[in-house]
């Protein structure tokens, strides 16, 4: 896996580049110390893995996040950051973010997290079920379309989808044809009023339905 490492903290980056190289599986082929620096090199180095910092003087890692994912290069934008997920967690996911990782546990989580978030999977820390409890106490999506108005294999659909599952493979899961899978998906979208992946993953966040890696 090709990972780009952003941050502005050159100490920081040094850390994360010693735990990256521990393993093989991980080559970084590049850093960056400003959200306009990462879009360049994300451009230039094509990498699979953006590992990106929130806080960054000039554009921010929200910002940098989104303009990294509509480069359409396929890059998996990771952010690992020390702020909590309260306030970042579903800014980072509207930019397009496939993972949201604490630095407090990257020294145990880093590479799982990596490898999870390059299979395709959307990782998010086990704290992640206690903000979703919250905003749902809160009633946070009180006059939006809710679960309530899908079928039982719609749900599981939009749960495995958000999830990072492709048609194919959620197929498997669920013992349908990938044609299938895609009919309950179109039909998800239409009730709920979403238009793509990111839209598909806010629901999901914002529902409850998006299992955390410690669920999984």
């Amino acid at each position: 896996m090709r990972v780009l490492l952003v941050d502005d903290h050159p100490v920081v980056r040094a850390g994360l580049k010693a735990l990256l190289e521990t393993t093989e599986r991980v080559e970084v082929v590049g850093e960056a110390s400003s959200g306009e620096e990462a879009v360049e090199k994300a451009r230039t180095l094509e990498p699979d893995i953006v590992i990106m910092d929130l806080a960054m003087p000039g554009m921010d890692g929200v910002q940098a996040t989104r303009r990294v994912t509509e480069l359409g290069l396929g890059a998996k934008v990771l952010v690992v950051t020390i702020h909590d997920e309260d306030e970042y967690l579903v800014p980072a996911l509207n930019a397009g973010a496939a993972g949201f990782l604490n630095k407090s546990a990257a020294d145990t989580d880093l590479i799982g997290a990596v490898e999870a978030v390059a299979r395709g999977h959307t990782y998010l820390p086990q704290q992640a079920a206690t903000l979703l409890a919250r905003r749902k106490a809160h009633g946070a999506s009180n006059h939006k379309p809710g679960p309530d108005v899908l079928s039982s294999r719609a749900v599981t659909a939009i749960e495995l989808y958000a999830s990072g599952f492709s048609a194919s493979e959620t197929g498997k899961e669920m013992r349908l044809s990938p044609k299938t899978v895609e009919g309950y998906l179109a039909r998800a979208k239409a009730k709920l009023g979403l238009h793509n992946r990111r839209d598909v993953v806010r629901f999901a966040l914002e529902a409850g339905l998006l299992r955390t890696e410690g669920e999984r």
